[in-house]
């Protein structure tokens, strides 16, 4: 399903990526002012890498630059930044490791939200089903981080403020039963999109897996496609930290997206060109704010156009 941007997308984009831009658009449009020498190139892959891009993306970049230049000897400041942008583009324009599936006709989407506490991953399950809402969808939202009964409440608020049906459990609870339950409702009640929500735990990796494994199983006793979505929330502040959660979440159940948060706050938004270029797992959806609004699809060309400009 594709949501539009708002007409205010662009400028929110640009706003969330400003710390970023500074790093990264600014200081490339300065430096791109001097001759394109081997000590600019080494400087080039400095600032890349200070916008968390990490060292194997900063490297393929400057050979990218290296390869243009030579090809368009003389080339200024403008067409090599817009290279920039046209490699940044074909980066995240290469098909992803894995898509998500189509529910069966007649039958409820499931999207399991899943990530570490404190990346924003309860919020993120509201904000998306208001996203959903707003495109006529009947939305039902499960609180299955029974770990957490800050994270049941916080659900449960939203869930009242958005008029959206809400299927909770017990704290300490078993989370695949609330799924159980959530579904089963779901299917009873006409539902369009489930989305759940599951606990952040990353201290035991085992418990993690097979707490993972074990939704995963109970899902399918109701759907048997289920999840369709799996989406891992990030905080965009950790960044290269981000993509070592990305890993260890990818081993223990395939991830068909990313929801990278905190982007307002963050001078690393680089790490969203990383993450994909190492994994190939895409950005569905970015917090770029604390307003409901503030969260919205991704979009590449918006993105890399933030990025780059100055």
């Amino acid at each position: 399903m594709v949501f539009g941007l708002l007409k205010s997308g662009l400028s929110k984009i640009r706003r969330a990526f400003s710390r970023t831009r500074s790093i990264l658009g600014e200081k490339v449009r300065d430096l791109f002012g001097k001759p394109l020498d081997e000590e600019t190139l080494d400087e080039l892959e400095q600032i890349l890498y200070e916008a968390d891009l990490g060292s194997a993306l900063a490297t393929d970049f400057v050979e990218h630059i290296r390869r243009f230049s030579r090809k368009n000897p003389g080339s200024n400041s403008k067409q090599l930044i817009e290279a920039m942008k046209d490699h940044a583009q074909e980066i995240l324009q290469k098909p992803p490791s894995v898509t998500g599936k189509d529910p069966e006709a007649d039958t409820p989407q499931m999207i399991l939200i899943v990530g570490v506490n404190g990346s924003g991953k309860t919020t993120s399950c509201a904000k998306l089903a208001r996203l959903f809402q707003q495109d006529k969808k009947k939305v039902l939202l499960a609180a299955a981080d029974t770990f957490r009964a800050a994270a049941i409440e916080q659900l449960d608020i939203w869930s009242k403020r958005l008029k959206i049906d809400c299927v909770k459990g017990k704290p300490k609870g078993d989370p695949s039963a609330v799924i159980f339950d959530a579904l089963t409702a779901a299917k009873a009640r006409g539902v369009d999109t489930v989305i759940a929500d599951t606990a952040g735990r990353l201290q035991s990796k085992t418990e993690l897996m097979e707490e993972l494994a074990k939704i995963t199983r109970v899902t399918q006793k109701v759907l048997p496609e289920a999840p369709h979505e799996i989406y891992l929330v990030l905080d965009a502040t950790t960044g290269q930290n981000a993509i070592d959660q990305a890993k260890i979440f990818n081993q223990f159940t395939p991830l068909t997206g990313l929801i990278l948060t905190k982007l307002d706050g963050s001078a690393k938004g680089g790490i969203i060109l990383s993450i994909y270029h190492q994994m190939g797992i895409p950005v569905r959806y970015i917090g770029i704010g604390e307003k409901e609004d503030d969260f919205i699809p991704f979009d590449s060309e918006s993105y890399v156009d933030a990025l780059f400009s100055v």
